[in-house]
């Protein structure tokens, strides 16, 4: 081998990254006993960064574009290395290459439900997926808080952490809101920006860009669905209360009166339910002036009279006819309001 041979081994004239390996974030320029020239070149093409790093210790960042590598350009690792304002001979530094491009597509979920905390449910245990995208946008934090001294640094390696970040924040943030749980399960697009703001803050600490985030699905235990697809039937129907909560509770009244009708005990068992003392006509007549009533007026307007026992029998008997009572519980019921109306 002669001399030339020799010395065009140990100097690197230009030092570049093709990325010709699918899904790294970050790689190390392989020097071995390499040394790199004052005036040699580095390339950076666009969608990288370069870092250099002297020690451990992170020195100048170089972002796209062609670079000459002097003392000028490299003032850091000058000022680290105490070199004078020339350097005549080749000197050897670490040299990393981040990938800044989006990493889109990426799929998140909750391998266990993670418990939530919810002001009308207390505890939920839910479970989640979805999609991702982010980028790499700080090299300097990337490569203290992740990916370190590696040779490669891959995106799956990258994922593992970020899910781990994504639950716990994900946990917190709805934890923390005050939106009902149910709600944001009812709009998946609410949730997501709900988790997304806060999630862009953990990110950031890792020099990380969260770029977009989305829920595609909600899995809530049964009893949680049941609650949920009572309410959003609830809204449907429409109508029923200007409060939507106390629409939902309306809602559930009224459904139970048909199903109690049919069961053993018919609407006794609802009065029982309701709490002691509520007799079956009250039920009745309360479900029927909250459903049947118009909307409320102005604050300024008297409420209305009381329904005449001849009204309630009516109604009772509409009831009875529309077969959302048996012929048992019309019976007791019309006893009872004619035993008040004769005396």
């Amino acid at each position: 081998m002669g001399i030339g041979s020799f010395i065009k081994k140990q100097f690197i004239d230009v030092l570049q990254w093709n990325e010709d390996t699918e899904g790294v974030l970050a790689w190390r320029y392989p020097m071995a006993d390499q040394e790199i020239q004052n005036g040699g070149q580095l390339v950076v093409r666009e969608s990288q960064v370069a870092v250099f790093v002297n020690e451990g210790q992170v020195a100048d960042v170089f972002g796209p574009g062609t670079h000459t590598l002097t003392t000028r350009t490299l003032p850091v690792l000058t000022n680290l290395k105490n070199w004078d304002k020339l350097f005549d001979s080749p000197f050897k530094s670490d040299v990393y290459f981040f990938s800044t491009r989006v990493q889109t597509g990426r799929k998140w979920g909750t391998a266990q439900p993670i418990t939530i905390r919810d002001k009308d449910f207390d505890m939920v245990r839910v479970r989640a997926f979805g999609m991702y995208s982010y980028r790499v946008t700080n090299a300097h934090a990337f490569f203290t808080e992740i990916s370190g001294t590696r040779e490669i640094y891959t995106r799956d390696e990258v994922e593992d952490q970020l899910r781990g970040i994504l639950m716990a924040t994900m946990a917190s943030s709805l934890g923390a809101s005050q939106v009902p749980f149910l709600d944001m399960a009812a709009n998946q697009a609410l949730m997501a920006q709900q988790v997304k703001g806060d999630l862009t803050t953990a990110f950031a600490r890792y020099g990380i860009a969260l770029d977009e985030f989305n829920v595609a699905s909600v899995s809530l235990p049964e009893e949680l669905q049941a609650a949920l697809d009572e309410r959003i039937s609830a809204g449907m129907k429409g109508g029923m209360s200007a409060d939507k909560m106390a629409g939902f509770t309306k809602y559930q009244v009224a459904s139970a009166i048909p199903l109690a009708a049919g069961n053993e005990g018919g609407l006794a068992g609802i009065g029982a339910g309701l709490g002691a003392g509520m007799t079956v006509g009250q039920v009745i007549g309360q479900t029927l002036g909250s459903t049947l009533a118009p909307q409320a007026a102005a604050p300024a307007a008297a409420a209305p009279a009381e329904d005449s026992i001849e009204a309630r029998l009516e109604k009772l008997k509409g009831l009875l006819d529309k077969g959302l009572i048996s012929a048992a519980d019309y019976d007791s019921s019309k006893a009872e309001l004619l035993k008040k109306l004769i005396g």
